[in-house]
């Protein structure tokens, strides 16, 4: 049997949007398509410092006739002292009451190539978002202590 897990703080990811980004596809087989890109990011903690890297950022929503969002995220990373990291996440959210209206959860998966960071290929983050001002989003990333 497996003991009881605990959560330990990881980082904090904090991602830009804008109106400008924002693609309504419609209604498709998976629900309403909406595609945002991402246009900065931020990701900070546990000896973990990085920016948005580029601008091929997006999240590739999909929401139910439900309200339920299914997300998918993928983006490139650079870190404070420049190694290139890519991170995708998967998240659900209950959003039934309006878009952004509900705590978004979600699983982060890196690559790294750079001996610095190849810690981060060993471990799955999980973390709770929410929309904040401006339209920014921000996680709260944790990991299994």
């Amino acid at each position: 049997m497996i003991s009881d897990m605990e959560l330990a703080p990881f980082a904090t990811l904090t991602l830009q949007t804008s109106s400008e980004g924002l693609h309504f596809l419609g209604t498709t087989p998976v629900g309403v398509r909406i595609i945002q890109e991402i246009v900065g990011a931020r990701l900070e903690g546990s000896g973990l410092a990085a920016s948005l890297k580029g601008s091929a950022a997006a999240d590739w929503l999909a929401v139910d006739a439900a309200g339920v969002a299914t997300f998918d995220i993928r983006m490139t990373l650079a870190t404070d002292d420049g190694a290139i990291i890519y991170l995708r996440y998967e998240g659900r959210a209950d959003w039934s009451e309006g878009l952004g209206k509900g705590p978004i959860d979600a699983a982060f998966w890196f690559e790294a190539g750079d001996e610095r960071y190849t810690w981060l290929n060993a471990i799955l983050p999980v973390g709770q978002g929410r929309t904040g001002e401006g339209g920014n989003i921000i996680y709260e990333l944790y990991r299994l202590a």
